[in-house]
């Protein structure tokens, strides 16, 4: 914690109230008794934890980024800090945990190779607080400070000139400024400018000088308007009695430096989250990921930010400015306690973060845009008839045999640009074929068939009272976003899926199959227009980053990743606010019982294994029965693995039973995705199943044996999703099960578990119908009482009601 003697040394105030600090607890700051004054700061944040950026190409400056993830190519970077943001809530003061995050992030940044300056804002107010005590010593009032602070506030103040606060405040802020990164060895420099600096040539052209040679000597420059000496401002009751400078003079300043500078972003945190259509906190306001120069016309401005005058409309004007002068600009909060420790290295990185202003608007809709489309088209599509959703099914998957022919061409030009960099797992994923194009097509007549009792399915009926009737019925989810991987074929079942349950789709696939997933989106949307539906499904082709897709909290309902399990792990971590269907890793095993059948036992291990070793329904961990060691049941399956090329991985205890053995298993919690497993021997049945619930990931899990009451135990006790005897774990799939298709499989315990179809993408609503009925009706003092009487339950079909 600041030492109050050290902050009496920079502010020459004794105690302060509503620091930010606290909101930081990554940062601690205390006193160095070896200088003075000296401010230590701890970052106990481990740096690994911390962004790293690789230092980027320079590039010919004055032409601005088109897009955010170009970002990361910013060499020169101008960080504007707002007034909202270096001064406290009570505007009487700096907010210092909030500046020690934003130092920290700007070392790190400059660190690896990019050049920083800050336009920073606060001596005002820096200077108020100097003031204010001063004045409060010269009136006598020191027994006041330590006998309470209701004396303090009944004292009266007079109002206190801007210039003054300014000159007062500016060396204790640079002090503070210069005490921060002077810990992590950066060196700063200040520089006070004014408009004159810059309609004076020769002025501009020294201060241009200056400024390349501190950044040619990696120092951070300072900047701030010397609000000591420009000319009086408009009388403004904002820091409460003080006539503040005008917020807009830091924010042309910063646009006018980095233009000067040819910076290649600028950066300007404020109070607010960025760009709004209309003032913030209105019903219809909407945050604006990114805006083109054309689009003044559609912005409503609001009410100034509690200091400064400027207001968003300023901020505005300054950023297109800078972006007409080729500097890239974002507009970002840097006061909310949640994101101020990495809001400018998440912008650096090109992470969707505040307002991005680019002048080269895309040719098609916004991901935000695509995604209000699907939902209002979704809405019409749950409305439909049940054999009007089966309808469009059914033409998808005759359109998947019909145009067969530019699927696959589509596909072979995607496979030949993908065969140098992709795994050949990864290449059998993406690879289609006419037979699993006719596959495709029987598992989609399978769902047409299933659509017609999905949405609208009554579950529950229930007589509440005389004349007043519940239902409990089946609808959508809403909107969907489907992220998956080299996988093209799932944008058909995925989409058929959707139109059966009635729900939008939003959907992101990998670049490697770029060409297959477009023309098989065509396909979909061809068949919703026969009946006006096809925006209910959209492909997302913008350069969206998989992060920013998960922060759409407020526009999609449930994410379903379908990918590699470091991919699920990625998006579930990102999708904070955003329920995730899936699993992240599939370790199935087999257990082979020492009453297996040889026959079975070999078919079943061959198939788990080696049909499609990168499915996540392979086996990947074999158990063994210690009484099969040295058995021919044994030697069939070791020659089994070597005659299909499996490697195999030996767990710790098989390994103890051998002299010579393969290579140890590094990890019994893993998921190969290849011609790899892991063999371990249990001495029992409860010993498999306790290892499986320990190193597995409840996915799928099979048990080969010929004794009943030893599979009934192991199929009652498993918690996994899915459970077999005598079977081989691939069957794991929505399609083998009769679902048709699937949107993935599901190792949560609630909702939906296992191999997820057309039931796993639908929730219930309530629907109560009365005839005026009040719930003072049914109390003590009412006239009528509960029923609670189930009902036989008869369908209920968009559009129609039942009856009784």
């Amino acid at each position: 914690m600041l030492t109050q003697s050290i902050y009496s040394s920079l502010t020459g105030f004794p105690a302060w109230h509503g620091s930010s600090l606290g909101a930081f607890p990554a940062l601690s700051l205390h006193a160095d008794p070896s200088s003075s004054p000296f401010l230590t700061l701890h970052a106990v944040r481990q740096w690994s934890n911390v962004p790293f950026f690789t230092v980027p190409l320079a590039r010919a400056h004055g032409k601005s980024f088109a897009h955010r993830s170009e970002l990361r190519q910013a060499k020169r970077i101008v960080v504007k800090l707002g007034s909202a943001v270096v001064t406290r809530g009570d505007e009487c003061g700096l907010a210092l945990g909030r500046l020690a995050s934003i130092v920290e992030q700007v070392v790190l940044i400059n660190r690896n190779g990019r050049e920083m300056m800050i336009v920073t804002s606060g001596a005002v107010a820096f200077g108020k607080q100097r003031l204010r005590h001063e004045i409060l010593l010269s009136q006598s009032v020191r027994q006041a400070l330590h006998s309470g602070q209701n004396q303090l506030k009944d004292m009266s103040l007079p109002v206190l000139e801007a210039r003054a606060c300014a000159a007062a405040g500016q060396s204790g802020l640079m002090a503070l400024y210069e005490a921060m990164f002077t810990q992590y060895s950066t060196c700063t420099a200040q520089i006070l400018v004014t408009n004159l600096d810059f309609h004076d040539d020769q002025k501009r052209r020294n201060l241009n000088s200056t400024l390349h040679e501190l950044l040619r000597m990696n120092i951070v420059p300072i900047i701030n308007t010397n609000d000591a000496v420009v000319p009086p401002p408009e009388p403004n009751s904002d820091l409460q009695g003080v006539n503040v400078i005008s917020i807009k003079d830091n924010d042309s300043l910063a646009a006018r430096l980095a233009v000067e500078m040819r910076a290649d972003l600028l950066i300007a945190l404020s109070d607010v989250e960025g760009l709004y259509d209309s003032p913030p906190g209105s019903d219809d306001a909407k945050l604006l990921d990114t805006f083109y120069p054309g689009d003044q016309h559609s912005i409503t401005y609001g009410t100034k930010s509690r200091v400064g005058i400027g207001g968003m409309e300023a901020k505005v004007k300054a950023a297109l400015w800078a972006l007409q002068g080729g500097t890239s600009v974002v507009i970002a909060n840097g006061t909310h306690p949640k994101v101020t420790g990495h809001v400018i290295t998440d912008i650096v990185e090109g992470k969707k973060v505040g307002t991005f202003f680019s002048e080269v608007k895309p040719a098609g809709p916004t991901v935000e845009q695509q995604t209000e489309m699907a939902r209002s088209a979704g809405r019409t599509l749950a409305s439909l008839e049940p054999e009007q959703r089966s309808d469009i099914i059914c033409i998808l998957a005759d359109l998947l045999t019909e145009r067969k022919d530019e699927i696959l061409s589509a596909n072979k030009n995607d496979m030949e640009h993908a065969v140098s960099r992709l795994s050949p797992a990864m290449l059998k994923r993406l690879s289609l074929s006419s037979s699993k194009l006719n596959s495709l097509s029987i598992g989609l007549r399978l769902i047409a068939v299933s659509s017609q009792d999905s949405v609208g399915r009554v579950l529950r009926r229930t007589r509440v009272a005389n004349k007043l009737e519940l239902e409990q019925i089946t609808v959508p989810i809403g909107v969907l976003l489907v992220i998956f991987e080299s996988r093209p074929d799932c944008l058909p079942q995925v989409s058929a899926l959707a139109i059966a349950s009635g729900n939008a789709l939003l959907l992101k696939g990998g670049k490697e199959a770029a060409n297959t997933n477009r023309i098989l989106h065509e396909l979909a949307q061809e068949a919703l227009s026969i009946h006006g539906d096809k925006d209910a499904i959209q492909l997302v082709s913008t350069r969206e980053e998989v992060e920013d897709l998960c922060r759409l909290e407020k526009m999609i309902d449930l994410i379903i990743p379908r990918g590699s399990s470091q991919l699920v792990r990625d998006i579930q971590r990102a999708a904070k606010s955003i329920p995730v269907l899936g699993h992240s890793e599939g370790i199935c095993h087999v257990y082979v019982d020492h009453e297996a059948s040889v026959d079975k036992a070999i078919k079943i291990i061959r198939d788990s294994k080696c049909d499609y070793p990168a499915a996540c329904n392979a086996m990947e961990t074999l158990l063994v029965h210690r009484d099969l060691l040295r058995t021919p049941l044994f030697d069939q399956i070791i020659d089994m693995l070597r005659t299909e090329h499996v490697k195999v991985h030996a767990g710790p205890k098989f390994a103890s039973y051998l002299t010579f053995s393969p290579s140890e298993v590094k990890s019994l919690r893993t998921e190969y995705g290849d011609l790899e497993c892991c063999i371990e021997v249990v001495d029992s049945m409860q010993e498999a199943v306790d290892h499986i619930h320990k190193y597995g990931s409840s996915h799928t899990d099979v048990i080969v044996t010929e004794n009943e009451d030893t599979a009934e135990q192991f199929l009652q006790q498993l918690d996994s999703a899915c459970v077999f005897w005598n079977a081989s774990s691939r069957f794991a799939d929505g399609y083998r099960f009769g679902l048709g298709a699937e949107v993935g499989i599901s190792t949560a315990r609630i909702h939906a578990r296992g191999p997820v179809g057309l039931e796993g993408l639908l929730t219930t609503k309530w629907v109560l119908r009365g005839e005026g009925q009040t719930a003072a009706d049914f109390s003590e003092q009412g006239s009528m009482t509960y029923l609670h009487e189930n009902l036989p339950v008869a369908q209920v079909l968009p559009g129609h009601r039942t009856t009784s």
